[in-house]
Parts: C-alpha cells; structure tokens; sequence
C-alpha cells in the first residue's frame, strides 16, 4: 500500500522512510549488512569523518515504471564509482555484489515509498561511507561504516524544465590530479561557498574551468555539461579532474544509438561556448537543466536555444533518457534492475 503522500508536491528534500541499510568495517572485513528503522548515528567525537573528512558517497534513482514494476536505473556503476571512490580516499572498498544487495534491500522495504507512476516523483537513494573510528594524527581512519537510506524526491523541476542563467566563475572545483573525478564528500564542501555566492548573485550554477589554464571547462558544482552543435553534433567536456557522471555517460550512449547523433568526448574550450546551440547540465537529480544564458564576467553568452524551453536536440535526449528509466522505451541489456 503506497503511502498517503501528495506526490507531485513532495519537492525535491529528505523525507524519512522507515528502513535504512547499515553495515561496518571492523578488524580488517566488512561484518554482513543489515536493515534498520534507527536513522541516527552515534560515533566518537574524533571519528575520522570529522577530522579529516573521510567520506564519500553515491546517488541513484528507483522508479515505478509503466508496468508497474519498481526498478533501478544502472546501479552497477554506482557501485563501482563507489568503489573507486573508496580506493582514492583509503577506505576498504564494498563489492559490488554488496552495493547490489543493499540497494535491493533499501528499495524492497521501503517500496511503499516509491512514488507511481505518472506522478514525476522517484525514490532517491543515497550510499555513503565515512571513518567512523577515532583519528586525531593525519591518516585514515581503522574502522568505517556503509550506510544507505532513501526518500521519496518531488520532479526536480515543477512546472517543467525552463533554462537556467549560470556564471563562469573564479573558484577553482579540483585540480589536475587532485579528487575531482570521485565522489568525495569534500568536493562538495569545498564548492558551497562558491554556489551559494553565485545564488546571491542571482545564477543558479557555477561554471568551473580546469585549474591549471582556466581555459577550460569542466563541471558545474554537481553535474557534468552537455553541449550540441548548431550542426547538431552533441559535444561533452573531457577532463581527468571531472566526476564520471553515470547520466552523462547514458546520455551520450543515447545520442549514439538511439538518435544516430554524432558524439563528441573532448576538450571544451571556454572561447567556443558561445558557438554552440545548445547547453544542459546532466546528473541523477534532473537528467538535463537546459540551460539558456551564461555569464562570463558581464559578457553574456546567450544560446539560440533561448530562455523559454530546451532545445530541441536536448529535449530528444531527456525524453529517450526518461522513457527507459521508466519503461515506456526498450532499454539496452543490463541498464535496468528490475527489484518488485
């Protein structure tokens, strides 16, 4: 029986459901995981998460489809950026089979919590992994602890998805060999400042060059840029220092496959911008924010796409993308999880 929830009011936050998955790193192996209703955590006051930081995290989607079934869209890389997150921050990596497992079981007790079908909501899903052990020098920490938990998130954008004004900003995201291509709790602490300031100012993202030439781009904050071509060619950011994002890795697999659109992973650089049709950010949350006018420094770069809608070829790929998450287009072998 769902829950009586007003779905399509819900917004975009945390709202408690009543299981969360928990498992710990004791003594050089991770103990078997578990379900709980306690949502709280007691751990030291010199736990390495807050000493050091010693932290990452994931985040992913479980949707009602068509059909009714509740399903997962790509988990198997969620898991593995996990993994390579834990790798890069020196936490003893989860399996996947583990990942795999905790997911199906967050998603099975709590599917009162799955929005239906139709309504624009999901149940977003969060992993994360923190040193939950005492550490006062520099090093890592000896114990941690897995958790996962989840809840029902309104369409991310109400009323539909109209473009956003972003900034080329000054703040540097991560640097050449630094983390920026994990999912470390500390890049996004690093880039509140940064969002914040630009919200203030009346932008809703920041757009991030590479460190080393600000001559670049790279990400925003939290999602990876998308760009289309006035000849229709769909062009993405290439960079050791940007997070691989799931969405825009999908997307480009749609542009390719489904759209016979040619695709372009390189070198964006800053002074071209202004050449292109179109512009998006892709990530978990809304798949594409078209995005319609950027600022660089009180010089406008407005795209043709204008202010009012996506464009046209970012409209293809959002629709294509969201149709196999949620089963009303044939996805490829592997993409979705079928868990109820």
């Amino acid at each position: 029986m769902k829950k009586n929830i007003d779905w399509e009011n819900i917004g975009f936050g945390y709202y408690k459901t009543d299981y969360r998955y928990v498992a710990d790193y004791k003594n050089g192996s991770w103990s078997e995981g578990k379900l709980t209703t306690d949502e709280n955590i007691v751990i030291s006051e010199c736990a390495g998460v807050l000493q050091y930081a010693q932290t990452c995290f994931e985040g992913l989607k479980a949707y009602t489809t068509q059909d009714g079934s509740i399903v997962t869209f790509r988990p198997d890389l969620n898991a593995q950026r996990l993994i390579d997150s834990c790798e890069r921050l020196c936490i003893p990596p989860i399996t996947e089979e583990m990942f795999l497992e905790a997911v199906d079981s967050v998603v099975k007790s709590n599917a009162d919590y799955v929005p239906p079908y139709g309504s624009g909501a999901t149940l977003y899903i969060r992993p994360y992994i923190y040193g939950s052990s005492p550490v006062l020098g520099v090093h890592p920490a000896e114990e941690f602890q897995f958790r996962m938990f989840c809840s029902p998130v309104g369409p991310y954008f109400k009323g539909g998805a109209k473009p956003i004004v972003i900034r080329v900003t000054d703040y540097d995201r991560a640097a050449p060999h630094g983390t920026g291509h994990i999912k470390a709790g500390l890049n996004y602490a690093m880039s509140l400042y940064a969002i914040q300031e630009a919200h203030d100012l009346g932008y809703s993202e920041n757009m991030y060059l590479d460190a080393a030439t600000r001559t670049k781009v790279e990400e925003t904050g939290g999602a990876n840029f998308i760009f289309v071509t006035k000849d229709g060619k769909v062009v993405t950011p290439k960079s050791g220092s940007i997070l691989p994002s799931i969405t825009r890795r999908s997307l480009v697999y749609v542009a390719k496959n489904y759209l016979g659109l040619e695709v372009e992973e390189r070198e964006v650089l800053l002074e071209e911008v202004k050449d292109f049709a179109e512009c998006g950010l892709c990530g978990t949350a809304a798949v594409i924010s078209p995005v319609g006018k950027i600022d660089d420094h009180g010089k406008e770069i407005c795209l043709p796409s204008g202010m009012e809608e996506m464009g046209p070829i970012t409209k293809k790929l959002y629709d294509t993308l969201t149709g196999i998450q949620m089963g009303r287009i044939e996805a490829p072998e592997g993409w979705i999880r079928k868990i109820v």
